[in-house]
């Protein structure tokens, strides 16, 4: 017993040290984050354009909306009639694609633009599921067929609730920009308090600090997939160098599209605009998954695509961009993250384990070194730093109460995304034997407090 009690002090104290250089490494690079928000803000006062600070667009633009829909038939119905519903756009059209397996979304999608002609039924050549991406690029060709063509295309998911105004503030921006992205602020769910709750002091953070520091460095902006527009001659280029706007083989084509046109000096930019002074920022909403299972696949495919597959098929930036290189490591730490997270979890049980263990045999547990200490410490007080930002911004979005429950939602995300990267790591080795990506969506539902009723 004795033997074995050494064997679990001695893993303890490396998982220990390990877990406490890692998270000191990764809580630091975050605190930078932080200064370099902060002195933006205190430079620039923290000022938001409201509506009535847009400027005039050179000529209105004709905007194609284009949902890849995959199995959507319990929420696309909804989201088209809201969405023509509330958008305040004279020239818009939507343009849904579909897979020809799937006629329950076609028939949903049908009966909504048999009354509206601004909706249009793209049905592709293969069955589904295939991509997100190669569902984008069926879309793409058929606005080859439009008269008269778009200026630009807008990204949207068949559960997303749209902004009235969303179309203005692309239009005010498309002159100077080539892309441009609002935020995505996730919908609290009653019934899912921690696990669809947590997305919420993640995009609040996100979408309020992470790329608005990107944005001010200069680096690459990844789109959201939603809420994002782009000019058609952009799209054009890249089609032009790579065949098509989306990679049809890509987990994460909003991300990749947006480093893309970065590359090619395009970068997109992150417009935060409020309906009136002090007022509501104009954003995508939209609920995110409700169960640890749903919320597990949906990061994994995040991890597959960004931090694993990604890294392969988009390198690094510019040699001499710094900016883009950091927030390109920020992107791609997922995966080592999770491997430090989980040697402090281990680290938790040894602790434990050896307490247990030393007070049934006697003796004293073995203490700390002055360095792992002095690390420990340091975690602490960055840790305190980092949950106080969480709520903070929480709170800013969201109000007091969601951000009372910013500290369990963090833990909840933790185990996330722990179980995260074990589905990540398996796919991404599926990928690299060659297997075909596939479309790992989950069941939405579209906020029926939205929602337009049918007529």
């Amino acid at each position: 017993m004795a033997f074995v009690l050494g064997w679990i002090d001695a893993a303890t104290r490396e998982a220990t040290l390990f877990a406490a250089a890692g998270f000191l490494i990764g809580g630091i690079d975050d605190l930078l984050v932080d200064l370099v928000w902060l002195v933006r803000r205190l430079t620039r006062g923290g000022v938001v354009m409201t509506l009535n600070d847009l400027p005039r667009p050179a000529f209105p633009r004709r905007f194609a909306i284009l949902v890849p829909a995959w199995d959507e038939s319990a929420v696309i119905g909804a989201m088209l009639r809201t969405t023509l519903a509330r958008l305040d756009h004279p020239d818009f059209r939507i343009f849904v694609g579909c897979y020809p397996n799937d006629r329950a979304t076609i028939e949903a999608v049908a009966t909504v633009a048999a009354a509206d002609s601004r909706i249009a039924l793209v049905i592709g050549e293969r069955p589904g599921p295939t991509t997100k991406a190669d569902c984008l690029n069926t879309l793409w060709r058929a606005l080859a067929r439009a008269a008269p063509p778009p200026d630009a295309i807008v990204l949207h998911d068949a559960e997303d609730v749209v902004h009235p105004a969303e179309l203005s503030v692309f239009d005010a921006h498309l002159d100077a920009h080539a892309a441009v992205q609002i935020p995505v602020l996730p919908l609290p769910r009653a019934e899912s308090p921690l696990v669809a709750g947590h997305y919420c002091g993640e995009f609040a953070e996100a979408h309020g600090k992470d790329l608005v520091v990107r944005g001010a460095l200069g680096a690459g902006l990844p789109f959201a997939g939603v809420g994002c527009a782009i000019r058609r001659d952009a799209l054009i280029a890249i089609s032009a160098e790579h065949g098509a706007p989306f990679d049809a083989d890509s987990l994460t084509e909003d991300y990749e599209l947006g480093l893309r046109l970065a590359a090619a000096g395009q970068a997109a930019h992150f417009a935060r605009v409020r309906e009136t002074p002090g007022g509501a920022l104009i954003a995508v909403r939209e609920y995110f998954p409700a169960t640890v299972g749903a919320a597990v696949r949906q990061k994994a495919r995040w991890m597959t695509g960004i931090a694993l597959a990604g890294w392969d098929r988009m390198g690094w930036g510019r040699a001499l961009d710094l900016g883009d290189h950091w927030m390109r490591i920020r992107d791609r730490r997922a995966t080592l993250a999770v491997i430090v997270l989980a040697a402090g979890y281990a680290a938790l049980v040894g602790w434990a384990l050896s307490m247990a263990g030393h007070a049934i045999l006697g003796g004293a547990m073995p203490a700390a070194s002055d360095a792992t200490r002095m690390m420990l410490f340091a975690n602490l007080l960055l840790l305190l730093w980092r949950v106080g930002w969480r709520c903070a911004f929480t709170a800013r979005r969201y109000g007091w109460r969601e951000a009372c429950w910013s500290p369990p939602r963090m833990i909840v995300g933790n185990i996330v995304s722990l179980l995260a990267a074990r589905r990540a790591v398996i796919r991404y080795a599926a990928l690299l034997t060659g297997r075909a990506p596939k479309w790992d969506k989950t069941a939405h539902v579209y906020p029926a407090q939205f929602a337009e009723k049918a007529p």
